[in-house]
């Protein structure tokens, strides 16, 4: 499995203070967070934003997230179209090869419900295929539904697409309904996208976003999951997603370089010794 550090771990920070901080912890990739990298281009040509990021060694496997999909209708549904045709170009011009796609179950959900998201999952599929995107779709635990890998899973492959997986996102998975056995379910073909992160001395149920901690700093039982992916095969991207401000307060370069270490020990690769002490306690 391959280290990468989302731009949401240090998401007051730019795009290219995100490349270099990025590149100066030695980590080889970004996981784009899209919002920045639109901001970047309003002021740095494709080409210029290409430069930079072959002059650091950077890759950006992926970009994270596209919402409004599934279950947007009218005017709203064109807007959201509108925004994801424009992603996916950026996807295509930057080889990012997989898009994250956040569900649109907020509300209550209707059967009627059920159908509409599976067509629109196909449809939107179809569109990436000709960008040469994989779609990872998320499971987002306070969700009315699509709450669990399992109906993840079942979505995906109701829809029936080939460039369809589940973004597995550890937070989602420990704080909401997901089981263990669900794993049994998961296909190495049917998993686009790891996420990882921790969580330290807050009820499942009560915590948020902002209280993701570096993995290892926690209470998650990583290494069984990350046994699980590896039976799998899955040899794909593993990236740091930790939304937390007491990180985006901290020095950038220093956040970088302490998430890489973290990610690299969880993953059992190897860690200098001077990495790991520069390890604030």
């Amino acid at each position: 499995m391959k280290p990468c550090l989302s731009q949401a771990t240090t998401m007051p920070c730019s795009f290219a203070d995100d490349v270099n901080s990025c590149a100066d912890a030695g980590c080889p990739a970004l996981e784009v967070w899209l919002t920045k990298l639109e901001d970047h281009l309003q002021t740095t040509s494709i080409d210029a934003t290409r430069e930079l990021l072959s002059r650091r060694n950077i890759m950006l496997p992926a970009a994270a997230y596209q919402g409004g999909l599934l279950l947007s209708q009218g005017e709203s549904r064109r807007a959201h179209y509108d925004h994801f045709l424009k992603r996916l170009d950026l996807c295509q011009q930057f080889n990012i090869q997989t898009l994250l796609l956040a569900p649109d179950f907020t509300q209550k959900t209707e059967s009627t419900h059920l159908d509409q998201a599976c067509a629109a999952l196909a449809g939107a599929a179809q569109w990436a295929a000709g960008f040469g995107v994989t779609l990872a779709l998320e499971f987002r635990a306070r969700d009315t539904f699509c709450a669990s890998l399992d109906t993840a899973l079942a979505l995906i492959h109701q829809c029936g697409e080939p460039n369809v997986g589940a973004n597995l996102d550890v937070f989602h998975w420990y704080t909401g309904p997901s089981k263990f056995e669900d794993f049994a379910l998961l296909t190495r073909d049917r998993l686009a996208h790891v996420q990882i992160c921790d969580l330290a001395g807050v009820p499942r149920e009560l915590a948020t976003d902002a209280d993701r901690v570096l993995p290892g700093d926690g209470d998650f039982q990583l290494l069984p999951i990350l046994d699980v992916l590896r039976r799998l095969g899955y040899d794909g991207w593993v990236s740091l997603e930790a939304m937390n401000p007491t990180l985006w307060r901290a020095n950038p370069k220093q956040v970088a370089e302490i998430g890489y270490t973290s990610l690299r020990k969880i993953l059992g690769l190897a860690v200098t010794e001077s990495a790991w002490s520069a390890r604030p306690i």
